[in-house]
């Protein structure tokens, strides 16, 4: 069946293409070039003046896996005002913060998202996490391989073990999870935490192993690269949270020594300590040290105000924070001996000093970036704010005046000790759909996602143009997933499976002969039941696993 959208204004920054007005062609969910004149259209969807992009993808949004789950049975309160019935088409479901699986994909898709990737999913829970992730509908799902903290991995690096031997344990592992990525939390920190060091510096050793997080970053961000992965190593740096970390961050970005890097919610690790309340802004230090450091990527993880739960496998950072819960509970847990789990809810206030000096800090960083190839649209869901605030984190960006109206509401005191009142710049549509489609599509690999050319899945959003870009990307006038119209008006009006995205790089066989060993003697399950086939994995739910291939270096 041949499909056209009639008089699209496009905007393809993969293509160069930026507010073209231009049909475009759907074959089979595929994009295909404009046929002859004499082709029959089956179906011809007229979408003049309408700002048409690829569907939206989400880096780095924790939608599945154990911390989720204990976090929504943590804030039963979470769901009761968030009720969604069951209908024909959907399904029913709740949540706000963190919303069921069911709820996740529908809100995704109204907003003309259509690939989203879980951050931190363990390999000892990837069973469980893939088996969730099935359950969010429509967008396409993939998942990083947490490493770091493993005790693997640790006597490995303790015993001054080769580089070949550590990549072929982070290629098996992403093989048997069926990762698309690795993710670095708190490098060795989770383990220190339970060997009661409450911090962690970068060059401060491991009490039991004797190993720093340097030397974890270097290993492992070495093997992603080498093993010819696409995206880089995503890292959770050390200090998360603490007033200074900003040194801590620019020590990082240094520590690999021009290796590519991909920071995550650098909003959290770019705090200095000046002023009277020993709590500043450095994002304009972090932000030149992206600008001037090629290899390095972020993305932001912004602040928005409101009532959230922050989850994260960094017990060190989780416990530091419990006093500040709000409601008063707090989880903190260890998982299988290679990882922890903290869930404290916050409640972000704009008239809290700190809390309001954080959103100017993740938007300081928004601004003075330059290259939007490089940076990525994130609140870190849930942890800055759930996903749901991202039409308004649009319009923050594109919009200065709401900017500075926004800015008049927050803490006085914050609002002197930030710059954000003299940065001027405003994103364009065209960054916009760099930032959330093409350099998201591209850090991971997609090569038939995030954008419109010949051969793209046709993941297809489609907006009215409005000059409050919140209302504009809170509700699409249309969205197609692989070719099929899912949600019209800002509306799911048709629900569909989609695909797991991963990677399978190659290893040398003989890992396995040492990891059935260690795995006979310290860990709950065999080597062959912690794999995951390929044929299960399928039989979550998911439509496809697209493996996306690896360039070894």
């Amino acid at each position: 069946m041949l499909v056209r959208l009639k008089g699209a204004v496009v905007y393809d920054p993969m293509h160069g293409i930026d507010g073209r007005r231009m049909d475009l062609f759907i074959r089979d969910g595929i994009m295909v070039p404009a046929p002859r004149r004499d082709t029959r259209i089956d179906h011809t969807y007229d979408v003049r003046d309408r700002i048409v992009m690829a569907g939206a993808i989400d880096i780095h949004t924790h939608i599945g896996g154990g911390k989720v789950n204990i976090a929504r049975a943590l804030l039963p309160e979470d769901h009761m005002p968030y009720a969604v019935q069951g209908s024909p088409i959907l399904r029913a479901g709740s949540g706000h913060a963190v919303p069921t699986s069911f709820i996740t994909g529908y809100r995704y898709a109204e907003m003309g998202y259509t690939a989203c990737f879980e951050p931190a999913m363990l390999p000892a829970n990837a069973r469980h996490a893939h088996a969730e992730m099935a359950d969010v509908p429509i967008v396409d799902t993939g998942a990083y391989a947490l490493l770091g903290n493993d005790d693997f991995l640790l006597r490995l690096l303790a015993g001054k073990t080769g580089q070949k031997v550590i990549n072929d344990y982070v290629a098996w592992i992403v093989n048997a999870t069926h990762a698309h990525g690795v993710k670095v939390v708190n490098p060795g920190g989770i383990s220190a935490f339970k060997f009661n060091q409450r911090d962690l510096d970068l060059d401060v050793r491991h009490e039991h192993y004797g190993v720093s997080p340097r030397r974890i970053l270097k290993a492992l961000a070495r093997a992603v690269h080498e093993l010819g992965i696409c995206h880089p190593l995503h890292v959770h740096g050390c200090n998360l949270g603490v007033p200074g970390n900003a040194e801590t961050t620019l020590k990082t970005i240094a520590a690999v020594e021009g290796l590519p890097l991909h920071l995550t919610h650098v909003q959290f690790h770019s705090y200095g300590r000046e002023g009277d309340r020993g709590f500043s802004s450095a994002a304009a230090r972090i932000a030149e040290a992206v600008n001037s450091n090629p290899n390095i990527s972020i993305d932001v993880g912004q602040v928005m105000f409101g009532q959230t739960v922050t989850a994260s496998g960094d017990t060190m950072l989780q416990y530091r924070g419990r006093r500040h819960a709000h409601p008063k509970k707090w989880v903190c847990m260890d998982i299988e001996c290679d990882a922890g789990c903290g869930v404290v809810p916050f409640l972000y206030r704009d008239h809290n000093f700190v809390n309001a000096l954080q959103w100017c800090v993740g938007l300081e960083l928004f601004l003075q970036v330059r290259d939007p190839w490089r940076i990525f649209l994130t609140t870190d869901h849930p942890n800055g704010a759930p996903f749901t605030t991202y039409p308004r984190l649009i319009r923050l960006l594109m919009d200065r005046a709401f900017r500075a109206e926004m800015l008049d509401r927050i803490h006085p005191e914050a609002r002197k000790s930030s710059i954000l009142d003299s940065l001027d710049r405003e994103y364009s549509l065209a960054e916009i759909a760099i930032m959330t489609r093409a350099a998201p599509a591209r850090s991971l690999g997609l090569q038939t996602r995030g954008h419109l050319g010949r051969g793209a899945a046709a993941d297809i959003t489609v907006y009215e143009p409005n000059r409050n870009a919140e209302r504009m990307f809170s509700k699409p006038a249309l969205v197609f997933k692989d070719g099929v119209l899912v949600v019209r008006d800002g509306k799911v009006i048709q629900s569909t499976s989609g695909q797991v995205h991963a990677t399978r790089p190659a290893y040398d066989r003989g890992i396995e002969r040492v990891l059935k060993q260690y795995f006979d003697r310290y860990h709950t399950v065999s080597l062959g039941n912690f794999r995951i086939g390929s044929d299960e994995l399928l039989g979550f739910g998911r439509s496809a696993i697209s493996v996306h291939p690896c360039v070894p270096r």
